[in-house]
């Protein structure tokens, strides 16, 4: 049976009740990716010229980084009817508005924005990035990239700034020290504003940044990714044609939705994802047992007929080209619970996040040994008892909400302010599914 979110009231409370339930199943449409719609707003402001997006999706960080373009003196302006389509329109010039630094700080993505700011502006001063408390958030190699450009920069213990230094031709070479995310798309939209060609070496290739790229060619650059690098070259000088994107389907959300039918032995069908943004988090599912098939734009779990393989997983988080994306972990994490095994968890990527989520489980009678830090090691199955959790970040609310599936009792659940910062509504999509979820008011 096929069913869709807009016939369940989305979840608008503070905390939810979540009960064990039968197994999960329908159809369901995940919402655009936060992770890629964050750094494509960023480089829509970087080009200079009107750029529409479509399938922006309506989570607590993008609404934050869209009234963070408008401060920085973009103006955005939405097509009547269609919610998830924005058009970013070229700065106007004006100064930046003075809440722009206060409001920077609720976001990490805020460092996407200084390409924009030196092109308008020829000055970044933006907060040490904020969101999600999952550990340092090292600028160092962000700094280095502006460095190669002949930027300047300066920092305190409140911020950073970067002031734009002389404009030069000709090609710019980086190399990284280590597979970053968000030092890759600064050099990229650097490289757009300055209008030179890039080499780009040891970067970052995770489904974003390819975003990124895409979103470019349609722009008239040449863009080019290998293993080893990235090569950017400018359009040739012609008319500015307005340019028209679309946010890919969230493979975070995907992954959390497919582990959840797991879970409950579950059959059903997520769809607007790729299939190769979600190829390591089906490649672990297979690994388990659970019977999962990645069609173009969809996923579909066939769990009613899973046959545990018993096969210890090793979820290793990694910036390698194919690596598995720390975002999967934590809900790859709760699934093992309810599996065979013995399980290994790694996070070197975010080292405050195992600090978040460990405690939480733990709440739940979950038995998980502590490594490091960083590595935790879990035996399944685990009889989990329903408590009351927090989501103290976003993927630790994701995992939270996948134990309470088949935790005996009632999990409470709350913080989902936290959880809305990276999904618009994703106790609803359970809902959808037929999860036992319902708010509870105070």
């Amino acid at each position: 049976m096929t069913v869709t979110t807009t016939q369940v009231p989305a979840v608008t409370s503070e905390v939810i009740a979540i009960r064990p339930g039968p197994p999960l199943a329908g159809t369901v449409t995940v919402d655009g990716s936060k992770n890629a719609a964050l750094p494509l707003l960023a480089a829509a402001a970087a080009l200079r010229r009107p750029v529409q997006l479509a399938n922006v999706p309506a989570n607590a960080d993008v609404q934050a980084m869209l009234t963070l373009l408008q401060y920085a003196g973009h103006r955005i302006a939405r097509p009547v009817g269609e919610p998830d389509t924005v058009l970013v329109l070229p700065s106007d010039g004006a100064r930046i508005a003075p809440e722009l630094f206060e409001a920077a700080a609720r976001i990490r993505a805020s460092y996407y924005l200084v390409p924009a700011l030196l092109a308008a502006h020829g000055r970044a001063s933006l907060p040490w990035p904020g969101g999600c408390r999952i550990g340092e958030r090292g600028m160092e190699q962000h700094f280095r990239v502006y460095e190669t450009f002949g930027d300047r920069y300066a920092v305190d213990d409140h911020g950073y700034a970067v002031e734009a230094g002389r404009r030069h031709t000709g090609s710019v070479s980086v190399v990284l020290p280590f597979r970053s995310r968000g030092a890759s798309i600064a050099a990229i939209l650097r490289a757009v504003i300055a209008e030179r060609p890039l080499r780009l070496g040891q970067p970052n290739l995770s489904p974003e940044v390819i975003s990124v790229l895409e979103a470019l060619r349609t722009a008239g650059w040449s863009a080019q990714a290998t293993e080893h690098l990235i090569a950017l070259v400018p359009p040739v000088a012609g008319p500015q044609e307005p340019g028209v994107w679309m946010i890919p389907g969230d493979k975070i959300e995907a992954g959390t939705l497919a582990c959840a039918l797991a879970t409950t032995r579950g059959d059903g069908r997520i769809e607007g994802v790729r299939s190769e943004d979600v190829a390591p988090m089906v490649a672990a599912l297979r690994w388990l047992g659970v019977p999962v098939a990645a069609h173009e734009n969809a996923l579909v779990v066939h769990a009613a007929d899973m046959r545990p393989t018993h096969h210890p997983l090793r979820a290793i988080a990694s910036l390698s080209p194919g690596g598995l994306d720390a975002d999967f972990e934590p809900s790859l994490m709760a699934l093992t619970l309810a599996l065979p095994g013995t399980h290994l968890f790694a996070d070197t990527i975010n080292p405050g996040r195992h600090g978040n989520l460990l405690p939480q489980l733990t709440r739940l009678g979950a038995d998980i040994h502590e490594i490091s830090p960083t590595q935790c090691r879990l035996t399944g199955p685990q009889r989990l008892t329903g408590a009351g959790v927090e989501a103290t970040d976003i993927r630790t609310g994701s995992a939270l909400l996948i134990a309470g599936l088949t935790a005996d009792g009632v999990t409470t659940l709350g913080g989902l302010e936290q959880l809305r910062r990276g999904h618009a509504d994703l106790p609803t999509k359970l809902r959808v599914l037929g999860a036992d979820i319902c708010e509870v008011t105070p």
